[in-house]
């Protein structure tokens, strides 16, 4: 358990969260997290109203990736709509991102913390680099492909720490508003070792964290190309009023760059016969946030879009561990 972090209780089917009355020493930092301390139990300060609109959040993953992922953020930013990004400081196209989000304070940033480069051809790796962490890196000092063959190598728990910290250096560095944290392909938080090593380094940095504001979590990311837009329209009409309606999506514009992309994890991102469709999956979700039909959602006030900035004010600083 972490000092400053409300961690979950459930008592008669509320959410509650548990506040630390004493901090903890770093020797017991390793302990898990089922670790009982003296608490006090206050209510969790609920994600969103029951009346009105429901809220969405929109949060546009993998930034910095390359120019083509750039260029469709700019374009949903030059909409004015609120929504938040998530940056991959590890990956070569970060500074234009960079530069491009401080053209547009509405958008609120978070950093997409990397230990996976997952494209054929395409790689990237540590901030620290090869020699800097090893434990994390192939022959060639790229990032494993997959979450599976990360957790099947013999990485180091305290270079992870290390690199997802310098990862957070880079991206406050860069001089952008940093709000929150996630992780890229789940795998930094796809054990409860690695999962209290992200929210140390979010607590280290103040920052919050995504899924930890009691989200009901959404994607389109394995939904068939065509029915992209649809699905999602349809869907954010039964958002529900209670909680925040986060939104993962994954948008770029359908360049020869894109078009080359082969996702080595996910066979739905590719065609029968070995065709990369990443780039048409991300065009076509870029189309569903350009939409007219959204947009008339949110000028009908049928949704109200709302960022993690927003959420974190709201919660006072205060998050607590999402419940499998």
């Amino acid at each position: 358990m972490l000092e400053g972090v409300c961690w979950p209780l459930y008592v008669r089917g509320h959410l509650f969260a548990l506040m630390p009355t004493m901090p903890l020493t770093p020797t017991l930092r390793t302990l898990t997290l089922a670790l009982s301390l003296t608490t006090v139990v206050v209510p969790l300060r609920a994600g969103a109203q029951a009346s009105g609109a429901p809220e969405v959040l929109l949060r546009l993953d993998d930034v910095g990736m390359n120019h083509s992922v750039n260029t469709a953020i700019e374009r949903v930013a030059k909409t004015g709509m609120p929504f938040s990004v998530s940056v991959m400081f590890a990956c070569p196209w970060y500074q234009e991102a960079v530069e491009m989000l401080k053209k547009y304070p509405h958008v609120t940033v978070g950093v997409h913390l990397v230990l996976n480069s997952e494209w054929r051809n395409y790689r990237w790796g540590p901030v620290l680099g090869k020699t800097g962490v090893p434990s994390l890196v192939d022959s060639v000092g790229y990032f494993l492909p997959s979450t599976r063959e990360f957790l099947a190598s013999k990485y180091d728990l305290d270079e992870v720490e290390r690199e997802l910290d310098a990862q957070m250096q880079r991206a406050i560095g860069s001089g952008l508003k940093i709000s929150y944290v996630d992780y890229h392909m789940g795998t930094a938080v796809s054990t409860p070792q690695l999962r209290s090593v992200v929210e140390r380094i979010a607590q280290k940095y103040h920052v919050g964290i995504s899924r930890y504001y009691g989200e009901i979590s959404n994607t389109l990311f394995d939904t068939p190309i065509t029915a992209k837009k649809t699905d999602l329209i349809a869907r954010l009409g039964k958002s529900d009023r209670t909680r925040t309606n986060l939104w993962v999506l994954h948008v770029a514009e359908r360049t020869p760059e894109m078009n080359v992309l082969f996702d080595r994890n996910d066979a739905d991102q590719n065609s029968a016969t070995g065709e990369p469709l990443v780039a048409q999956h991300r065009q076509a979700e870029l189309d569903a946030v350009l939409s007219p039909e959204l947009a008339e959602l949110v000028k009908s006030n049928k949704v109200k879009l709302v960022t993690y900035e927003q959420l974190i004010t709201r919660s006072g600083a205060q998050f607590a561990r999402p419940v499998p």
